[in-house]
């Protein structure tokens, strides 16, 4: 059995992260705290962690990810929930193959020259490796998922859920393998989707060319393009058939500049008559809306790029240059011929690759698709129906207007790491309609000439089948046949054949991440944890990736379960420097979240990174905010230390618990009153702000409490009690404040808490103690006998007097040399006298107190408000309920005083004149509850008054 880690008889002076942090994370993994009961009856609270990719280290966005599910999965823990946090990792298909590659690079080789299979290894090796890096890293973050049930999206349970989704669409008709436009990225060798091209507005050229007609070559149309390279894939040129300006034209052929090709000058309605001159040239194979006129006109195909973007041998006497070394090729020889009529500057849009920013080519390829808009429908009601919410709620307007003009999603990718399509051709069968493009190695290697081969040759040509399944298909006629099946066919079924060809390409890797809620959880089969853990509750994510995945995985939990995968989408912001520029390593601004951790702590970057934040906005994270993240983990050590420093003996301290539970509250001193009333308010406010999910707030209102109203005021107070000896002693209250305290924040920073709460429970008695460790303790409800508001009232008046008193020393310095130094000292307070009216006895009782920590002496109580004539010694401070005077040791400056006093009129004005329109607006005073319109007419009176006051 796992015991807890033992705590030192004197807690060390300084908080020491290194020290404590590997302990208790390796305690709670021991104890298995992190893996769920399944409680039949029992809702559980699940989430399914977004996989980082396995293309290097995690950064501070996967930081931010993991401290705010984290906090999500310690909370609901603690509230006693069955909680499922399910870790995994992604396989990242081209991110992860590209790094291979430039690795390969670094050796001089190819993936080719290297062979699928052998790359293959390469690549698993590399994914164990980082896997092993992410996990190690999570743990430092201090995530607590159950690592029992870690995933990786290539392993055999998620990769059979892929072939079975795959084989299903297909045979619903969902999955179909078509010619379509497509974004190819030539550095990649792939297509992408929509959703991988980023697209930049680039200051580019407008290019006027002359196509003479071929009925009389001194006539030309004009045409204008941005692309003059695609010239040599024109089909036809196209006019509006309403454009007056070509009417007798429509019908004619023209003849194509550079290659001499005749083409015919068609009429759709597709074109714009006020784009360039009004005639447009048509190459379907290089444009989306080109490739849609040339559906409806009957006009071909002409490719004139190879995959790596140079030009073909269907570009004629430019073929094997590069496409822009074409480009200039062709603009000289068009300006030899008199055919370049003009050219103008044009700002345009283009599309570039999202992994390697690549200027990707439109080009018509046979891909595999999904056909998107049956799976949308179901998706979008399930967010109108209110059965799904997205976090911010503004984001519902954007994920239903991109689901309700969503577009077929090309899902083939030309790569050989990650899920291969499961897809096979009979090569008796279809032999001759598969075409193969050799390598230079492999011409080489067998004295053949570079060429673009049919299968059927090949096969002839070459050894063995596994020379040939590492060659690049160039195309396949539409007329094969796949066999798609989710395990290998023994045969074909046409011909009983066994030569097969598994199609060489591989899924889309947001394919698998689609079915990531259902996956690992081991669909298609009705596996226990499917039925109870599915659907899962949160998904917990980036903003800009609610349609790579969110949207996805609600079309896809969808259709595979019947069920919605989640109900709740919460999109968090994206990390900024501190002066909000996106963080890259191009800008040099870019930080290691365990560097972060071995300098801060982890609970410090934790905190650092939920400092200011709230769902769907951008954050800053600056050395400041860790610095100040680390002092506050620092003032709660100090602050427990004291507390565990004047902790007495069991006994007695049994003694002063029973006094203290057995005190009626009435009898309570004030201060016990206050902050137990205060504590019963925040805990309130923190549950109902984590309810919402406003962890940014929930945050700053519970740091705040701690290091304001507890560690600065009450223990403060406890001091002068405990030097005292006054009855009854503060330590009980002192103990109970921060032990709750300690568990309300636990979520945010779980290692130190852990080890102050544990510090605290080792020294209670046996009877005392709770909970082995706090991430299993129950989570904090707020005591509603102890909301105390007349106590709040008092002591809030207490703090402000003292506050005033402080503010005052610290604005009027006095300039004085001191042993040949300059120094600024405080002027000295010569007496302070309070006016507190039906407060007065109340306050009274704490006049050690104000001048303890105020450090004015002697402090004494007006029978009625100061009327007196302003003088250069003293100072007439109004406050919210009390008003003091002040007698200094030197002049005042009394037009200053003046100054300060108009600006404090002014500032309470404004919010006074804000709260009256706000008391006058209908809206609010017919919807808001009756409690807040009644706090916000008391909160106008007192501002009322207070203001009265100034003025006199």
């Amino acid at each position: 059995m796992t015991q807890t880690p033992n705590v030192q008889d004197e807690m060390p002076k300084a908080y020491e992260p290194a020290k404590v942090e590997q302990k208790w994370y390796q305690f709670w993994l021991e104890k298995g705290y992190f893996k769920p009961r399944i409680e039949p009856g029992r809702k559980p609270f699940v989430i399914i962690m977004p996989p980082p990719n396995v293309t290097g280290e995690l950064h501070l966005g996967h930081a931010l990810t993991a401290t705010l599910e984290d906090i999500m999965i310690r909370w609901h823990r603690m509230k006693g929930e069955p909680t499922l946090w399910l870790p995994g990792v992604d396989h990242s298909g081209i991110a992860a193959q590209v790094v291979v590659e430039q690795s390969l690079a670094g050796e001089g080789i190819t993936r080719h020259q290297l062979g699928r299979e052998k790359f293959i290894e390469r690549m698993w090796q590399w994914t164990e490796e980082c896997r092993d890096i992410i996990s190690r890293q999570h743990q430092r973050l201090g995530v607590s998922c159950d690592w029992s049930r870690e995933r990786f999206t290539l392993d055999e349970g998620p990769s059979r859920a892929v072939r079975t989704a795959f084989v299903r669409l297909y045979n619903k008709g969902l999955i179909y393998r078509g010619e379509r436009i497509i974004n190819w990225c030539p550095r990649c060798s792939t297509a992408l989707s929509d959703l991988e091209v980023d697209h930049k507005e680039l200051a580019g050229h407008l290019y006027y060319v002359r196509y003479p007609l071929a009925e009389d070559e001194g006539q030309f149309i004009t045409v204008a393009t941005t692309r003059p390279e695609t010239i040599l894939g024109d089909t036809a040129v196209a006019v509006n058939p309403r454009d007056e300006r070509y009417k007798d034209l429509v019908g004619k052929k023209v003849i194509l500049p550079a290659v001499k090709r005749v083409i015919p000058i068609v009429a759709d309605e597709a074109v714009d008559p006020g784009f360039g001159t009004g005639a447009v040239k048509i190459t379907p194979a290089h444009d989306p809306v080109d490739f849609e006129v040339a559906q409806r006109q009957g006009l071909p195909l002409v490719n004139i790029l190879d995959s790596d973007a140079t030009l073909n041998d269907n570009a004629g006497p430019y073929a094997g240059l590069d496409r822009f070394a074409g480009r200039r090729a062709i603009l000289a020889d068009l300006e030899k011929k008199g055919l370049l009529v003009k050219i103008e500057a044009y700002s345009h849009s283009v599309g570039h690759c999202h992994r390697c920013a690549t200027v990707i080519e439109p080009i018509a390829s046979k891909q595999w698709f999904i056909r998107m808009a049956p799976l949308a429908k179901p998706a979008i009601d399930a967010v109108t129906s209110g059965r799904i919410k997205i976090i911010p709620e503004r984001f519902t307007k954007v994920y239903l207007g991109w689901m309700e003009n969503i577009r077929d999603w090309c899902i083939s990718r030309q790569l050989w790491w990650g899920h291969r399509i499961p897809a096979w051709y009979c090569g008796s069968c279809d032999g001759d309609k598969i075409y193969l493009r050799l390598t230079d190695e492999l011409c080489d290697k067998y004295s053949i000439p570079k060429s673009i081969y049919q299968y059927s040759v090949l096969k002839e040509l070459l050894p063995s089948n596994e020379e040939i399944n590492n060659i690049e298909w160039a195309s396949i006629d539409k007329e094969a046949s796949p066999i798609v099946a989710e395990n290998e066919p023994g045969k074909c079924p046409k011909c009983d054949g066994e030569n097969l060809i598994q199609d060489p390409d591989v899924l889309d890797t947001w394919f698998s991440s689609a079915l990531w809620t259902h996956s690992p959880m081991g669909w298609p089969d009705d596996s226990r944890d499917l039925g109870y853990f599915y659907p899962t509750t949160v998904m917990e994510t980036a903003y800009d990736i609610l349609f790579f995945w969110v949207a996805r995985m609600i079309m896809m939990g969808l259709e595979d379960t019947g069920q919605i995968p989640f109900s709740i989408v919460y999109l968090h912001g994206l990390i900024r420097d501190e002066k909000g520029e996106k963080m890259s390593k191009t800008r040099g601004n870019v930080l290691n979240p365990i560097d972060v951790v071995k300098e801060y702590g982890t609970d410090a970057l934790r905190l650092a990174l939920t400092t200011g934040t709230s769902p769907g906005n951008d954050t800053k994270l600056s050395s400041a905010k860790l610095e100040a993240s680390r002092n506050f983990a620092n003032k709660l050590w100090n602050a427990t230390r004291f507390v565990i420093r004047n902790i007495p003996s069991q006994e007695k301290f049994i003694s002063e618990a029973v006094l203290d539970r057995m005190l009626p509250s009435k009898k309570r001193p004030l201060e016990d009153r206050w902050v137990l009333s205060r504590l019963s308010r925040i805990v309130s406010r923190v549950s109902g702000l984590m309810h919402d999910f406003q962890f940014g707030e929930a945050q700053r209102q519970l740091h705040d409490f701690l290091w304001g109203e507890f560690c600065d005021w009450y223990i403060e107070m406890a001091k002068i009690r405990l030097r005292s000896g006054t009855e009854p002693s503060p330590i009980p209250v002192l103990v109970q404040v921060l032990e709750t305290s300690l568990r309300l924040l636990h979520p945010y920073m779980p290692f130190i808490t852990e080890e102050l709460w544990q510090n605290i429970r080792e020294r209670l008695p046996q009877d005392l103690k709770k909970a082995e460790s706090i991430m299993v303790a129950t989570y904090p409800e707020a005591v509603e006998a102890d909301v105390d508001p007349q106590a709040e009232r008092v002591i809030e008046s207490i703090i402000e007097v003292i506050h005033a008193i402080r503010n005052a020393r610290a604005e009027y310095k006095d300039e004085r040399v001191m042993l040949g130094r300059r120094t600024f000292e405080s002027i000295s307070v010569k007496d302070v006298q309070i006016y507190a009216g039906e407060l007065t006895s109340a306050i009274a009782a704490y006049l050690e107190t104000i001048g303890t920590l105020a450090r004015a002496q002697p402090v004494t109580f007006l029978e009625s408000r100061y009327q007196g004539q302003p003088n250069e010694n003293t100072l007439v401070l109004e406050l919210k309920e009390t008003q003091v005077v002040i007698t200094m040791g030197t002049a005042i400056d009394l037009e200053a005083e003046r100054k300060r006093l108009e600006m404090q009129i002014e500032q309470i004005q404004a919010q006074v004149t804000r709260l009256e329109v706000r008391l006058k607006d209908e809206a609010f005073i017919t919807k808001a509850p009756a409690a807040v319109v009644a706090k916000q007419r008391q909160k106008l009176d007192s501002l009322q008054d207070r203001l009265k006051r100034l003025k006199e």
